[in-house]
């Protein structure tokens, strides 16, 4: 029987995501399998993988053949890494205390590029956040230049009117002053 580390489809249309499983080459796709070993979820950035570190490892010892994604995922979290060190260790390259020690730097060094990775979106984020205030900041401030603008231009023209109303009521009254005196002579 050849056996096989794959994924198995579950979720909603046009949002999938994964279970890790090994199965039988000739099971369905997300039919029977022989034991489920993570899960993987593309659908988060970055993408969610849970994975049974031990498990992984034991099928691939046992001769369990992953697909090029599952492949993908395992050399991503290290299980291909720690099967081939292990293989150095059966034929006598080094001993076991060597091979924790160069899986131990290996992590190290993967955990340092992933989250230098995660800090680099998150400052790509900001800075576009950043950006982005600045700029509404930049909008909010011309509105508001434009608004104060209107509103001394109406009050110019208000002003400009009522001084033209005054204008125009003592014109009237300089006018009335001048037709009472004639009539009081």
């Amino acid at each position: 029987m050849a056996v096989k580390i794959r994924l198995a489809r579950h979720g909603r249309k046009r949002y999938a995501y994964y279970h890790i499983v090994v199965a039988d080459s000739r099971a369905p796709r997300d039919g029977r399998y022989i034991e489920r070993i993570g899960s993987y979820n593309p659908n988060t950035n970055p993408a969610t993988i849970d994975l049974n570190f031990d498990k992984a490892l034991n099928w691939l010892g046992n001769g369990a053949q992953p697909t090029d994604t599952c492949r993908a995922i395992l050399s991503y979290k290290g299980v291909m890494m720690k099967k081939h060190l292990l293989e150095g260790v059966k034929k006598g390259a080094f001993d076991e205390a060597e091979a924790e020690r160069r899986f131990n730097a290996w992590l190290t060094e993967k955990e340092g590029k992933v989250q230098a990775k995660k800090d680099e979106l998150a400052g790509i984020k900001a800075g576009a956040d950043k950006e982005r205030l600045e700029q509404e900041a930049k909008v909010n401030q011309e509105r508001a230049e434009a608004i104060a603008k209107q509103k001394s231009d109406l009050a110019a023209e208000a002003e400009a009117a009522a001084k033209a109303a005054a204008a125009e009521a003592a014109g009237e009254e300089t006018a009335e002053e001048a037709t009472e005196e004639p009539q009081g002579e």
